[in-house]
């Protein structure tokens, strides 16, 4: 392969970093837009809160269902595809459910269509970038993460400063039109990683291609592997722990994330205040993700996942002793740093062990399994607040979860070696 190419090829993954990144920025500040105009929606419809907020529920539902189902699809038919197919359906969602005059109404279209919507937008992408690079994958993945990570700072601003010029639906409709021309053009940058692209139009050339980045001989040879179906990799040990251990760090952290401003309220915090420790929270997972990117690349995913899981469960144990504002800043600051740096790290470990070809439908279920994770917390946080009038035993719970996936993640790390070569090889 000419040297030209090699040189074009090793650029253009951080194309496809860069467009990862700006889609999942948009397509999570398109879902949660829906927080931002909670309050709005409520005073114009009429609608209960809790009607309202069972859309965001059914968009993480749907979210979770959607994950597997488009990773799989991308798979066969190539990730552009699937981005472009759920980045037009997510624009359609978002405009219909403003068009929306009942309740059910609008909970089906801005629940499930967005929702299901935003499911092509996580895994295919994560699966794209993974094989794209066999060198710093860790910070690669991370770098996306933190465009996904963006959101809170960017698109929720954006729909808050909408809401108060213009009504809410004529908001939402700015956003579905922001999503177009976004993501759209973003979509169309992404491109199958050279070996799949290759292997495509060349049965069997993949094998005997020379790679733009040098790879490790079970990176290799997991890459090509014609022997391993779909249906043992989704069997195999290193598959069920990586999803157990996801949704258990989900579920550690979403709770938490969810009840934030409202238990620094009940410290005594000043509306005003409390929000500015959410946000800290979230510019914190930004240091993270990258922290952690650098140190996977350097020491291993796995291994720095454990660590990061461990000290998730510590931090998140940490709320129930923060009542006053500068301690919880601190803890905070730490959990958003410890939460948002796990994540990546998921899409890097499943790329280590499990053939290119199918990491869609691997990053797909580990995407459905926190999904499921994310919305079991903020249901669990406010029933332990209404029966207990305080959120001592949500931290609690959490930090019991929070041992829970450090010790599957552990797990995963102590297979024998011949068994993870037996899921890859």
């Amino acid at each position: 392969m000419p040297s030209w190419t090699n040189a074009l090829r090793e650029h253009y993954r951080w194309v496809i970093v860069a467009a990862g990144g700006m889609l999942g920025c948009v397509a999570i500040g398109g879902l949660f837009s829906l927080p931002v105009l909670l309050r709005p929606i409520a005073q114009d419809t009429g609608w209960s809160t809790t009607g309202i907020s069972t859309a965001m529920t059914l968009a993480f539902v749907a979210l979770a269902l959607g994950s597997m189902a488009w990773g799989s699809l991308s798979d066969r038919v190539g990730p552009r595809i699937v981005v472009l197919a759920g980045s037009l359906l997510l624009c359609a969602g978002l405009a219909l459910a403003s068009l929306a005059t009942s309740l059910v109404a609008f909970q089906l279209l801005f629940g499930v269509v967005v929702g299901i919507s935003a499911a092509a937008i996580f895994a295919p992408t994560m699966a794209c970038v993974t094989g794209w690079f066999d060198t710093r994958r860790s910070l690669a993945v991370s770098l996306v993460s933190a465009g996904m990570g963006m959101a809170p700072m960017t698109m929720s601003p954006l729909a808050a400063w909408l809401v108060q010029i213009y009504d809410w639906r004529t908001s939402l409709q700015i956003i579905a039109a922001l999503v177009a021309s976004i993501m759209v053009p973003a979509a169309l940058l992404v491109r199958r990683p050279p070996a799949l692209a290759q292997a495509a139009a060349v049965p069997g050339a993949a094998a005997t291609a020379a790679p733009g980045a040098a790879r490790s001989a079970h990176a290799a040879h997991a890459a090509h592997d014609p022997a391993l179906s779909v249906g043992q990799a989704l069997r195999s040990a290193p598959f069920v722990i990586l999803v157990l251990t996801s949704f258990l760090s989900c579920a550690t952290h979403s709770g938490p994330i969810f009840h934030t401003v409202s238990y620094a309220v009940t410290c005594g915090i000043p509306l005003m205040a409390a929000v500015s420790i959410y946000s800290l929270e979230g510019l914190a997972g930004m240091g993270g993700r990258l922290v952690f990117g650098l140190l996977g690349d350097r020491f291993g995913a796995a291994r720095v996942l454990v660590l990061a899981l461990l000290a998730q469960a510590v931090v998140a144990l940490g709320y129930v002793a923060a009542r006053e504002l500068g301690s919880l800043y601190t803890v905070a600051a730490l959990f958003g740093f410890t939460y948002a740096g796990v994540m990546p790290l998921f899409a890097v470990i499943a790329r280590e062990n499990f053939p290119l070809r199918m990491m869609g439908t691997v990053i797909g279920g580990t995407t459905m399994a926190s999904s499921l994770g994310m919305a079991l917390g903020p249901a669990l946080g406010g029933l332990i607040y209404d029966s207990f009038s305080s959120y001592a035993w949500l931290f609690i719970g959490a930090f019991a979860l929070g041992i829970g996936a450090f010790l599957a993640a552990l797990g995963f790390t102590r297979l024998p070696r011949r068994q993870m070569a037996a899921a890859v090889a």
